[in-house]
């Protein structure tokens, strides 16, 4: 029997997660279970065993997947087992390496895997809000070298309550749904969505999010401290590779042609070819056994003094690559309609980074459909983020959709849903292909999903823009960078993507390089809040140049679109014997209906190219489901004369008897109530026998 070690956290609503090891996954050299309710996690590290000399970044992989088991399902599809991560896990794969990575000692060459599986999944417990604590505890008593303890938590609030660890219904009714992460001295990482919330509440939340992670991080390290008096915990050491005598060669050849090049270049396809024409001088100077020991340590060297460089330049002389001074945005120009033939297009350019974006309107039938463990609903809106290499001038092998594109276009749809009339609809697809890029790509396609939904007439309720916020850090002091190249992003401190409105904030991400970064006590979040803000609203002036308002109708090139609800009672004689009615309603109308069920009603969608033609079809379908109101006039045809009174039609197919004790036989035409003539009646109901 193995030692188990266990550790509550307590959370500020009473709440209690659970961190265990011992048990189980002894093999890996660190495996802990998360437990909140019923709701299981099982992450586990393991080192490779040697270092990796040829690359220029930390080889750390997140793998997160969900069995199926854990959920009480089966995977649907031929297959029966679980296959390729969905887009909902490679999300979190993405959440919990931007937590993670900051905090590995960037000289630490091995290869660390961590696998995050869920076992057991709570529907009053969500697995994303718990992954961060899960990946950081199993990393503590890994023995690997680890800057942390770190943990992340997922924050709602519903009516002005701050939920911790919502649920799904709890997301549903939110007007705040973000995850937060952080280290014990500030904020390393947020993302998510909001509903047009202001800098304060903000603010606020951050600060509360981080004194729970806080906790968090003080349990953990309790718990490593338990742990470590029971199982037995490797401590890796390791030695950073360094050759001082060749960083001083490379400084002292090249570090004045580095920087010639990053002042008088303001082109990003010039510096990038002038830069690699340098490397490989650099490279020419060394014989070929010297550079099969030290060619990494050569790049190494030379990627430090061009970081270097980039950072003294903004911070001594506030000069940036691109010649901006660090608050001004660049150019921004763009189109609407640039694709004429489709349902609604943009084209938007902000410096060198431009996207084509498309909008596409269709049913129920063309809505996404999400089936996984945790998610299980059709998604009327959506975007799709392509990110081609020919946008970096750049030649790559294009195999399958990257965890960058999926983390990029769902930042943008987070950015728009919120913005789509609850009353809209369609199904909307947006696509975004990248033409050009130069930093800012998915806030670029904030813009033009803004405008292309604006062109094919989508009355969204405000339109949206994105900026991509920088910082420099140098001792205490803070320079925050408007609008950020890709350059700035690798070799800054912070990439901060937010969008708004004019009323507020509608979504986020944030990710913070250097570890001791603290917001709340030099005000430095409020200032980049501010800034962001009106940067924003810059843009949105631009835009409104671009389109001022949303078309008054949706683009002759959409389809049209209505909607009807009918009693579900009435579905049979809508579809007909063999579906024969509602085949004969498309065919003469050259309009496409989807019928759905929902409880007791009917739910008709007509759709077409021709709003005659749709109307039509409603008439047509308002006529086999007549029913009259008492009280109402019609104008019927008689069609039968009994003892009794006349039997008239009052639409087709439904017929009623006008009562011998209504007629009015005082009417001077005698040939008024013959078979076949049309007479106005007032419908007095249903007279049942007792």
């Amino acid at each position: 029997m193995y030692k188990i070690i266990k550790k509550k956290i307590i959370l500020y609503n009473n709440k209690k997660i659970i961190l265990e090891t011992g048990q189980i996954a002894n093999q890996s050299d660190g495996a802990v279970l998360v437990k909140m309710g019923n709701t299981i996690l099982l992450s586990t590290v393991v080192l490779g065993k040697t270092i990796e000399k040829n690359i220029n970044f930390i080889p750390l992989t997140i793998d997160y997947r969900e069995k199926y088991f854990a959920g009480g399902k089966i995977p649907g599809g031929f297959i029966k087992r679980e296959g390729k991560p969905s887009e909902e896990e490679i999300l979190i794969m993405r959440i919990v390496d931007r937590l993670i990575r900051p905090f590995i000692p960037k000289n630490f060459y091995k290869e660390i895997q961590i696998m995050i599986s869920l076992l057991s999944y709570d529907t009053k417990v969500l697995p994303d809000g718990l992954v961060g604590l899960a990946a950081s505890s199993a990393l503590l008593i890994s023995g690997i070298p680890f800057n942390g303890p770190v943990s992340q938590i997922k924050i709602a609030r519903i009516k002005n309550k701050i939920i911790i660890n919502p649920n799904l219904d709890d997301i549903k009714k939110s007007d705040i749904n973000l995850i937060i992460g952080g280290s014990y001295y500030g904020i390393v990482m947020v993302e998510g969505d909001t509903k047009e919330i202001d800098n304060k509440t903000f603010i606020y939340i951050l600060k509360l999010a981080h004194k729970i992670i806080k906790r968090q991080i003080k349990n953990q390290i309790s718990f490593y401290l338990n742990a470590k008096k029971y199982i037995n915990i490797n401590k890796q050491s390791f030695k950073i590779l360094n050759n001082k005598k060749l960083k001083k060669i490379i400084k002292k050849k090249f570090y004045k042609k580095i920087y010639f090049i990053a002042i008088n270049n303001k082109k990003k396809k010039d510096r990038r070819l002038k830069f690699k024409k340098l490397y490989v001088k650099i490279i020419n100077k060394f014989n070929n056994v010297y550079l099969k020991k030290n060619e990494f340590l050569i790049n190494k060297y030379y990627n430090y003094y061009k970081k270097k460089i980039i950072r003294k330049l903004i911070y001594k002389k506030q000069i940036r690559l691109d010649g901006r001074l660090p608050n001004q945005i660049r150019n921004i120009w763009g189109y609407i309609d640039y694709l004429p033939g489709v349902h609604g297009s943009s084209l938007f350019t902000r410096g060198e980074t431009q996207c084509l974006t498309t909008v596409t309107l269709g049913t129920s039938l063309d809505a996404n459909k999400i089936d996984n463990v945790v998610l299980e609903y059709n998604e009327n809106f959506y975007l799709h983020y392509n990110f081609p290499p020919f946008s970096t001038g750049e030649v790559k092998k294009v195999i399958g959709i990257s965890r960058r594109e999926i983390g990029h276009g769902n930042l943008a749809k987070k950015s728009l849903k919120n913005m789509i009339p609850k009353n809209n609809p369609y199904t909307i697809r947006i696509v975004s292909d990248i033409l050009e890029s130069n930093g800012s790509s998915s806030m670029a396609t904030v813009c033009a999903g803004t405008l292309a939904l604006m062109d094919a007439g989508i009355k969204i309720k405000n339109p949206v823009a994105g900026i991509a916020i920088g910082l420099i850090k140098k001792k205490n002091k803070y320079i925050i960078l408007s609008d950020i190249l890709g350059e700035e992003d690798h070799n800054g401190d912070m990439d901060f993507k937010i969008t708004r409105t004019q009323n507020g904030i509608t979504s986020c991400q944030m990710d913070i390089k250097s570890k001791k970064i603290d917001f709340f006590k030099t005000q430095t979040l409020n200032k980049i809040l501010k800034t962001s803000k009106k940067c924003i609203y810059y843009i949105l002036k631009k835009m409104y140049k671009i389109i001022p308002k949303h078309r008054k109708e949706i683009k002759s090139t959409a389809p049209k679109f209505s909607l009807m609800k009918i009693p579900r009672k009435y579905i049979g004689i809508i579809i007909g014997t063999g579906g024969k009615n509602i085949q004969n309603i498309q065919d003469n109308t050259k309009t496409n209906i989807i019928i759905t069920e929902k409880s007791q009603k009917c739910i008709i969608e007509i759709f077409g190219k021709n709003e005659k033609k749709i109307n039509k079809a409603i008439k047509i379908i308002k006529n086999i489901i007549f029913i009259p109101k008492i009280g109402y006039i019609y104008k019927a045809r008689i069609k039968k004369i009994k003892k009794n009174g006349f039997f008239v039609e009052l639409s087709k197919g439904i017929e009623a008897l006008l009562h011998k004790t209504v007629i009015n036989r005082k009417e001077k035409n005698k040939n008024l109530y013959k078979i076949g003539n049309i007479i106005q009646i007032k419908y007095l109901g249903n007279k049942k026998k007792k």
